[in-house]
């Protein structure tokens, strides 16, 4: 299990789009989360990050990711409502739950969970893992490549755990190297 990776604070949000019930972290665990925090505003959120986000919850969209947008606005208040937002993501026709981050009260323009996850701005992107540690956090564009492979290594992270039994035998390293076989009552691996 990797260690040194921070819990992923709570979602501070004031209201959800695309989804019956509030999501939260906790309810989550057990699953990778991608967090795409944007503002609909922002050029590279809308010709870059939105794009990313809808395909990654369209491509993963049987597995274990989760893909959640976080509409954090530290500009453009006055013109970036719920009621524009809601707009937005029809015309977009974003699919994937989207929070709309709670306005920092008296702390300044930043929302707070954008404060909590100390974000440079927008888009960024923050992958959680199944233990609900932060394990990417990027702002700007992220290639579509590299974060699939970390997408599929997270889901492999649990994947590779509640495939082998507790106390199954794995091979190692020195197994390899001297050709000899790892075999189970179950199966011989090469």
């Amino acid at each position: 299990m990797p260690s040194g990776h921070p819990p992923a604070p709570p979602l501070v949000v004031q209201q959800w789009l695309n989804t019956e019930a509030p999501i939260t972290l906790d309810a989550l665990r057990g699953r990778v989360v991608m967090l795409h925090a944007f503002q609909m505003l922002c050029p590279g959120c809308v010709s870059h990050g939105l794009p990313q986000a809808a395909k990654a919850h369209e491509m993963f969209r049987r597995s274990d990711l989760a893909v959640i947008g976080l509409h954090t606005v530290f500009e453009h208040h006055a013109v970036t409502g719920a009621e524009a937002l809601k707009a937005f993501v029809h015309e977009y026709r974003l699919q994937f739950p989207i929070g709309i981050d709670t306005p920092g009260a008296g702390s300044g323009p930043i929302p707070l969970t954008m404060q909590a996850y100390e974000l440079g701005g927008t888009p960024s992107v923050v992958l959680i893992d199944r233990q609900g540690r932060v394990r990417l956090n990027q702002l700007g564009r992220v290639d579509d490549l590299a974060l699939g492979a970390l997408i599929g290594e997270l889901i492999a992270e649990g994947d590779a755990r509640s495939r082998r039994p507790a106390g199954a035998a794995t091979r190692t390293d020195s197994d390899v190297a001297d050709g000899s076989a790892a075999c189970d009552g179950d199966a011989c691996t090469a």
